[in-house]
């Protein structure tokens, strides 16, 4: 990698910055990484209410989330050598990422906007708490895997922490 450069909002004019940066979430000079996480509950919101999905029947979810790491992995990839270091701040389609995996424990359909708002805002404190304090094997893949896909993967197993800490809170508060 050459020299780290800053990010500007006139990358996002490139589809495949706009997506690794959040669409404008991660070029927040405050917190880049919970901005991208708050710019995530929108697009899951307009998913989940969109795609036809249950935990029964996840499959449609599945390859939505399987689409996103694989989308994201190439983009972060390329924004990350055009601003000179493999997981730069501004990227933050990986926390994107991590927060629908959060969020497919969810019951979605069974729910009232109410509570899925709470929820939602539940998953999101919970992801934050696991994407900073990366526990094995996210800690592992954070510091070994330097490439566009490590970037988006320590996320998405700090996501699937943190799916099973929603899904099992959900099971016992109710849902």
């Amino acid at each position: 990698m050459g020299a780290i450069k800053k990010p500007t909002a006139k990358m996002l004019l490139n589809p495949v910055h706009a997506i690794s940066m959040g669409f404008g979430s991660g070029l927040s000079p405050f917190a880049p990484g919970t901005a991208g996480t708050l710019a995530a509950i929108p697009l899951y919101l307009f998913a989940a209410h969109t795609i036809p999905w249950s935990i029964s029947h996840p499959q449609s979810f599945i390859m939505l989330i399987v689409a996103m790491i694989i989308l994201g992995s190439v983009c972060a990839h390329y924004t990350g050598k055009e601003l000179g270091v493999t997981d730069h701040g501004a990227i933050v389609w990986d926390e994107v990422v991590g927060y629908f995996i959060t969020m497919f424990v969810l019951p979605y359909a069974a729910m009232s906007w109410l509570e899925i708002a709470l929820w939602c805002l539940f998953g999101f404190f919970v992801f934050r708490f696991f994407d900073i304090f990366k526990p094995w094997p996210a800690s592992w893949v954070d510091k070994n895997i330097k490439n566009g896909f490590g970037v988006v993967l320590d996320d998405a197993i700090a996501g699937v922490f943190s799916a099973v800490v929603v899904y099992f809170t959900i099971n016992f508060f109710g849902g």
